[in-house]
């Protein structure tokens, strides 16, 4: 029974499988016409996209192409406007410039025709003159035969009687521009110095001629000298000094012509007699300590004064030897206070005048530094300064002031007349210099004696101290308008030939008295 069933189950199974296949190609077929239909539907709205999108580039190009047109036509248009007034413009420009022309051309017709005329009366005037000429040759000739005297003599003889004439005039112009221009610049400048002078004081001079030492005792100068003079001659070789020691009580004087080494033995002296161990070993390492300690204070003077003044970089061994003017003494006024006082005193009124405060400092701060080498080189204090200044590369205006401020040069420069002019005030304000009882009656004696040599004159006197000298002149040789040029004859004298601190005023006196008696 097996038998029987196994092959109709293998055909049963065969149909199956044959159903299901054909089943199988039916529904393929089924969803491929589906599929066909969907790509159908895919392919027609794609299609009627892309012929919309291409009528709305084709509309959006027509609307961009009508923009662009309007704009050319609109720009066209600007150019047209531009070009037709700028063809307005040059044909109102070829009008101005026609007319122009014929003005000109109008102009040079008159200018020919005024030349010509020109021309025509300048040969006129040179007939005209040279006609003159010959004629006035003819009077003068007559004159000089009628008055017996030749054209030179005649000239000569006219100038004489001219020059009298207006001798007084000229006397009269001299005072009034004289006094004009003093007045002028008496006011501006005493503005400036009184300004500078208000913002700057100084101490009172100080007499420094010798150094004198102190000793506790007497038995002090027996242990200076030493057996056999050994310490004296130890300590002057040590510090170039001469030590004087002589009968005076508690007493001992040091002589040099050098101020530093006198300086230097002061103060060596000083610490050996307080230490009381005075021998040659010890003196000679005094001495070098000593002066270290000076050739250090000497810098720092320098530094100092180079420091207050702000004027800038400068070189060492220059502010060495400014630190020297500190023991430099002229008149018994200190040149380092001297010398800083002329500084300030140029800076204030360079500031005054707009000029260049730290160059006027420098300048004042350096007009006497040949003082610090003075006493061991030949030569003035002028000389040398303008020499260091020049060695260490100063400013050509510092080395014109050294030179020209005691009148050795002609300043080139406003600083160097206000360098000389801060000298001056420093060296003759009260106090700051001692002069001699007989250099100060010599030069009142001389101021009188050249006042008294002009002609006309009658006496002189000098009064305030020689800062003015009054002139007492005959009325009947010299009138009032001789009086002003005779003062202004007299300062140039003085000026010429004397020395003088500061300035002296000239005043010329004529007194006219008129006495009668009655009977």
């Amino acid at each position: 029974m097996s038998d029987l069933i196994s092959p109709s189950l293998i055909i049963g199974c065969l149909i199956g499988l044959v159903i299901g296949v054909v089943i199988m190609v039916v529904m393929s077929k089924v969803g491929l016409n589906q599929d066909k239909l969907k790509a159908k539907q895919i392919l027609d709205d794609a299609d009627a996209k892309a012929k919309n999108t291409i009528k709305q580039a084709v509309l959006d190009g027509k609307t961009q192409v009508y923009d662009l047109k309007l704009q050319a036509e609109k720009e066209i248009k600007e150019r047209r406007t531009e070009l037709t007034d700028l063809e307005n413009k040059l044909l109102r420009r070829e009008d101005s410039l026609n007319y122009r022309d014929e003005t000109i051309n109008q102009k040079e017709k008159k200018l020919d025709n005024k030349l010509r005329a020109a021309e025509e009366k300048e040969l006129n005037l040179d007939r005209m003159q040279n006609e003159l000429q010959s004629r006035i040759d003819g009077q003068i000739t007559l004159l000089e035969r009628v008055a017996n005297m030749s054209e030179s003599e005649a000239k000569a003889e006219l100038m004489e009687v001219v020059e009298k004439k207006i001798q007084n005039e000229v006397s009269a112009y001299i005072h009034e521009s004289e006094e004009e221009a003093r007045l002028k610049a008496q006011e501006n400048a005493r503005e400036i110095i009184a300004l500078a002078i208000q913002r700057y004081s100084q101490e009172e001079t100080i007499e420094r001629c010798v150094s004198v030492i102190s000793i506790p005792s007497e038995e002090m100068k027996g242990r200076i000298i030493g057996r056999e003079g050994r310490n004296i001659q130890a300590f002057e070789a040590a510090t170039g000094v001469d030590l004087i020691i002589d009968d005076t009580p508690e007493t001992i004087t040091i002589s040099c012509f050098n101020p530093i080494r006198r300086e230097i033995a002061r103060i060596a002296l000083e610490n050996l007699i307080r230490d009381g161990r005075i021998q040659p070993g010890r003196i000679e390492d005094v001495v070098k300590k000593v002066t270290k300690e000076i050739n250090d204070e000497i810098y720092k003077a320098g530094e100092n004064a180079c420091f207050r003044l702000q004027i800038g970089k400068i070189n060492k061994e220059l502010v060495s030897l400014i630190g020297r003017m500190k023991y430099r003494y002229s008149y018994g006024q200190n040149g380092l206070q001297h010398s800083m006082e002329v500084a300030f005193l140029s800076g204030m009124m360079a500031a005054e005048l707009g000029l260049n405060q730290s160059l006027a400092k420098r300048a004042g701060l350096l007009h006497d530094i040949g003082k610090a080498v003075d006493f061991e080189v030949d030569g003035t204090h002028v000389e040398l300064g303008a020499k260091i200044a020049k060695k260490y590369g100063e400013n050509d205006v510092v080395i014109n002031a050294i030179e020209s401020h005691h009148g050795d040069k002609s300043p080139t420069s406003l600083i160097a007349n206000l360098v000389a002019a801060a000298d001056t005030l420093s060296a003759a304000r009260p106090g700051a210099r001692n002069e001699g009882l007989e250099n100060y009656i010599n030069r009142l004696e001389s101021l009188e004696k050249l006042a008294s040599d002009f002609d006309g004159v009658e006496k002189a006197f000098a009064i305030q101290a020689g800062r003015e000298v009054r002139v007492m002149v005959v009325p009947d040789k010299v009138d009032d308008a001789r009086c002003h040029l005779l003062a202004h004859d007299i300062k140039e004298r003085i000026e010429n030939e004397l020395t003088y601190p500061g300035q002296i005023k000239v005043t010329v006196i004529r007194d006219l008295r008129a006495t009668e008696i009655a009977k």
